[in-house]
């Protein structure tokens, strides 16, 4: 326990890190000066990520799919905003891809090189797909699609077999509204659920608008399809800054907010024996996974036995929060009895 009654976080966390670094384990009062808890693994949680595995794979089959349909009826009709729809499909391809990967190496347990676990690897793999949504996918639409609208360069060519072009687009839209209906029925709760709902909306958005281009190309307005490509690159561009500002928050470890803290500081201060709660710090470091560390001041003079069991009471309360992995707590000393 702590002597000090309110010391400075850093002052004490590396204080008290290296005192526990410098001697093997005891049963001393300097070694419960601080504590911290690693949750267990989460019941269900593998059947969890079977189920997100076997998720996953079934999208990237869809996508494979629907992208072979889409380039090979850009072929045979001239469609543009068909060869935007096989790059959009192309980009989810990849990016199921990557989550696979990143799914797969997060659901490792903790090793000796990456002792806090493997969670950030699907917010790693998230970065890299969506550096790829910017640069490969859509960079490469607007630099097909605005000299088109600009009349830069290209000479228009009727495209043909509209109807094929039509047909391809609404067995897209059907395809990918049967998980979107899934979803609205089910009401995703979690992050990653929420974004997958969020990228099916889109998928839908441009789907309709390449739709629309299309039609419209065919009624006599040339115009409308290089239009529908813009639209469908400004959705696969605002699709990749969005993954990319929240899985960098992820990796670099953003706050969950002051809710979070202030719920926090209150389930330790509901501990009998806890006399204060103070210099709470918490960190998302995964899809709806947050680890804490945060100082509880007790009774001078408490004896070790009960020194020990606030703080087994503290972190098994605070580790029941939602999202919450880890937890660790800091034991300080009032200035008097």
């Amino acid at each position: 326990m702590s002597q000090t009654s309110t010391p400075s976080h850093a002052s004490s966390s590396l204080r008290k890190d290296s005192d526990s670094s410098a001697s093997p384990p005891s049963d001393s009062v300097a070694d419960r000066g601080t504590s911290s808890a690693r949750e267990s693994t989460p019941p269900g949680r593998d059947s969890q990520v079977r189920r997100d595995l076997r998720s996953l794979r079934l999208s990237a089959i869809l996508y494979v799919v629907m992208f072979v349909a889409k380039l090979g009826v850009y072929f045979a009709t001239s469609v543009m905003a068909l060869l935007a729809e096989a790059m959009h499909t192309l980009s989810d391809v990849i990016v199921v891809g990557f989550l696979l990967l990143g799914l797969r190496w997060s659901a490792d347990e903790p090793d000796e090189e990456h002792m806090f676990g493997h969670e950030r690897g699907q917010s790693v793999a998230a970065l890299v797909a969506a550096t790829l949504f910017v640069s490969f996918t859509s960079l490469r639409l607007f630099e097909e699609s605005i000299p088109r609208l600009l009349g830069i360069g290209h000479s228009f060519s009727a495209p043909q077999r509209f109807e094929l072009a039509i047909g391809v687009l609404l067995f897209s839209m059907l395809i990918a509204a049967i998980p979107l209906f899934q979803m609205l029925i089910h009401k995703p709760s979690g992050a990653a659920a929420k974004a997958q709902f969020l990228e099916l909306l889109n998928d839908e958005l441009s789907l309709i608008a390449a739709l629309i281009g299309t039609v419209l190309t065919h009624l006599g307005y040339p115009l409308a399809d290089p239009a529908a490509t813009a639209i469908v690159a400004t959705v696969i561009a605002w699709n990749g800054v969005a993954l990319f500002r929240e899985n960098f928050d992820l990796i670099v470890g953003r706050s969950p907010g002051q809710k979070v803290l202030t719920e926090i500081a209150q389930v330790a201060l509901s501990v009998d024996g806890v006399l204060d709660a103070h210099d709470v710090r918490a960190e998302r470091y995964g899809h709806g996974m947050i680890r804490c560390e945060l100082h509880i001041t007790v009774v001078r003079g408490t004896p070790i036995e009960e020194a020990h069991r606030i703080d087994q009471e503290v972190r098994r309360r605070i580790i029941q929060i939602e999202g919450m992995r880890m937890c660790h707590v800091h034991i300080d000393a009032s200035k008097s009895t």
